[in-house]
């Protein structure tokens, strides 16, 4: 360990003494080109060492990757430009980086804590479990929560880099004074991104809605999939994704299939002749529910909702584990009553009623008068033809 300080003593030793044009870049060069290389070892030996556990311990190798780098490389220009034989000019420059990067060295490892520090708290949670209700209560306050902590993160780093060079804060100070009026139409251009920012919070607050919640919105069923600063996407039962502004949770109704909790209730309605026999068609119900899987042993009931002139409705009432198991269960319900109706009770099938009736024979007085092409007008109306009266004849 000696040895080698000293053969990097004597190198600085040797380097120094070039002309300050060559030696500081070559300084400067070498540190760099010293440090990435350990750094990589470093970085694929941790790779190795977690490569059996679990991900949460993968992706924090991943993720710390990049502030390590940065930070080994900030040591190593300090040490450089400590060394390097610099004009004050340069060194000025050269240390107005290294300030700059140090400030956002620091906002980079506060947003990975953040991160970090959100995966440790939502391990204990799992999305998959069939009752996932506090998961996903938890998961989306955690996940808006971190997105607006970044965010904060992000703006106070890019304010405090900023303050660090003199001519920009005297000018913001300056424009923080004297721009009202710039200020005011600032406010009003950044109103929409204010808005879905107090969106965002009430929404982490109040939840109306949380991941993987079902949901009707726009007329449309889907899964919230993502809620970020500005926007929430719904994954759609087709695959496609809806994108909706904050916003629009806060101030248009909307379904929420999964407020309280995921399990469903869903109706299946079925419309059958008058003579379909209820209390068989009830019995195979709770048949055909208790023999699915999907049917969590809670709801099945029919009844008669509605009678019209043709036919009768009847209102089956299931209930399963969650949304898309109440939306099988629905189907299959559907399809093994008509196939029971069909194989056992047939004339339970809804059919149209018609009634023929034979016309009566006519009375003998109204026979059309014999030799008479059609009949007088009499026969026709069913009235019984006049008689010629001999006194009229006579006069």
């Amino acid at each position: 360990m000696a040895q080698a300080h000293a053969f990097f003593d004597r190198l600085i030793g040797w380097i120094v003494q070039w002309p300050w044009w060559v030696a500081s870049p070559v300084l400067i060069a070498g540190c760099c080109a010293l440090v990435l290389p350990l750094h990589a070892v470093a970085d694929r030996f941790a790779q190795r060492a977690v490569s059996g556990k679990s991900l949460f311990w993968r992706s924090l190798v991943a993720r710390t990757r990049g502030p390590s780098r940065l930070g080994l490389l900030v040591v190593a220009l300090a040490l450089a430009v400590s060394t390097a034989p610099l004009t004050w000019e340069i060194r000025l420059v050269l240390n107005q980086v290294l300030l700059v990067a140090f400030v956002t060295l620091a906002g980079w490892t506060c947003a990975t804590a953040i991160h970090i520090a959100t995966v440790i708290y939502l391990r204990r949670f799992k999305l998959d479990a069939e009752d996932n209700l506090l998961a996903r209560k938890h998961f989306t306050q955690m996940r808006i929560l971190e997105r607006a902590a970044l965010t904060l993160v992000a703006i106070v780093t890019a304010a405090i880099a900023l303050m660090t060079f003199e001519p920009v804060r005297q000018y913001g100070v300056s424009l923080l004074a004297s721009a009202g009026a710039a200020g005011l139409i600032l406010g009003l251009a950044m109103q929409p991104v204010l808005s879905n920012l107090v969106a965002g919070i009430q929404i982490a607050i109040t939840q109306p809605i949380r991941i993987e919640d079902a949901i009707i919105v726009e007329n449309e069923w889907g899964w919230v999939e993502e809620i970020t600063a500005t926007y929430v996407v719904v994954r759609l039962w087709d695959w496609r994704r809806l994108v909706l502004p904050l916003t629009y949770f806060i101030q248009k109704p909307f379904q929420n299939w999964t407020r309280e909790g995921a399990s469903l209730i869903g109706s299946v309605f079925l419309y059958v002749d008058h003579r379909a026999p209820i209390e068989a068609m009830r019995t195979e119900l709770r048949r055909i529910a208790g023999a699915s899987p999907l049917w969590d042993g809670n709801v099945v009931n029919l009844q008669v909702s509605d009678a019209r002139e043709g036919v009768i409705e009847l209102r089956m009432l299931v209930s399963a584990r969650n949304a898309p198991q109440t939306w099988d269960l629905r189907c299959e319900v559907r399809e093994k009553m008509i196939a029971f109706l069909q194989k056992e009770h047939p004339s339970a099938l809804p059919r149209q009623r018609a009634e023929w009736v034979s016309p009566e024979p006519p009375h003998p007085d109204c026979r059309p008068a014999p030799g008479s092409e059609s009949g007088n007008a009499a026969g026709f109306r069913g009235e019984r033809p006049l008689r010629s009266d001999p006194r009229a004849a006579a006069a």
